[in-house]
């Protein structure tokens, strides 16, 4: 079976849960979370290198241009990315990275890895996610009403992703746990175990 860590990608409209299910799994040492890079200045609490690699615009399109960003998107004027480096760092020492991207992101990634796993996760349905926007009282109406509009959007590629989980209401911990089922799934797929002939014939000499 092989060393290296999986790419998991994990995406899911606003009112799904990310943090919170994230939180939970982070906890096991085999995960590694993802910092992004982006040209946006720091808001107040922010600290570089743990929310985000804050850097400058001249200095996230010279990475682009050499190769240097795993992927990356511009999203209200600034760019938001994954430095290559420290991702393929994560994976060679065979901890699982996870890459929290919105689905335009999440795409870029399937396109230039089709190792990655894919995990949609998302509320149960739509009046579970319009009833957390709502419970939340920190935007107005037609910032909730943006977002609800946005995942009725994105939820169209659905179909894109390896695998969905849904985050039910006070579900978090559940969703962890099928998070951890998923990757032990891809960790003993055939796919991932190209030489499983040529080692059970080894280790059958060897007795």
């Amino acid at each position: 079976m092989s060393q290296k860590g999986l790419l998991i990608v994990v995406s899911g409209p606003a009112g799904s849960g990310k943090g919170t299910v994230l939180k939970h799994v982070l906890k096991n040492e085999d995960f590694k979370y993802s910092v992004s890079a982006t040209t946006r200045a720091p808001r107040p609490g922010e600290i570089n290198g743990v929310n985000y690699h804050f850097i400058t615009r001249e200095d996230f399109l010279d990475r682009i241009a050499s190769g240097m960003m795993l992927e990356h998107t511009e999203y209200c004027g600034n760019y938001y990315g994954t430095p290559l480096k420290e991702a393929e760092e994560v994976l060679a020492s065979g901890k699982h990275l996870i890459l929290e991207l919105e689905m335009e992101g999440a795409m870029n990634v399937k396109r230039m890895y089709p190792d990655a796993v894919l995990i949609l996760l998302i509320p149960p349905n739509y009046a579970t996610q319009e009833a957390r926007l709502r419970g939340r009282a920190t935007e107005t109406e037609d910032k909730i009403l943006a977002r609800l509009a946005k995942a009725r959007e994105e939820i169209q590629l659905a179909g894109e992703y390896d695998y969905v989980i849904y985050n039910r209401d006070f579900g978090d911990k559940e969703a962890a746990a099928d998070m951890f089922a998923i990757v032990r799934a891809e960790i003993s797929s055939t796919k991932r175990n190209p030489k499983i002939i040529e080692n059970y014939l080894a280790e059958g000499k060897d007795e």
